[in-house]
């Protein structure tokens, strides 16, 4: 999930109208759904700085995910990329 760009370049959708019709505001987050009942079981809003998400990748048997920010000494320590 993410607000409309500024930019447009998605204008016109149907979630704009349907955003007006329930007097919603649109919001950056995250959305868990359980593919057996359709059923939205878990929500994680996204607020500040970030107000787009590109894309979301599932870990497959992680069970405690966390989040690091990128200003923070401890992202050195915990990101890897590659085998090294």
């Amino acid at each position: 999930m993410a607000v409309p760009r500024h930019n447009k370049s998605f204008q016109g959708l149907a979630l704009d109208a349907a955003l007006a019709q329930k007097g919603a505001e649109p919001r950056c987050g995250i959305g868990v759904i359980d593919l057996r009942s359709g059923d939205l079981v878990h929500t994680l809003r996204i607020e500040g700085a970030v107000s787009e998400l590109y894309d979301v990748v599932t870990i497959p048997n992680v069970q405690r995910p966390m989040a690091i920010g990128i200003r923070s000494d401890e992202i050195r320590h915990v990101i890897s990329m590659g085998d090294g």
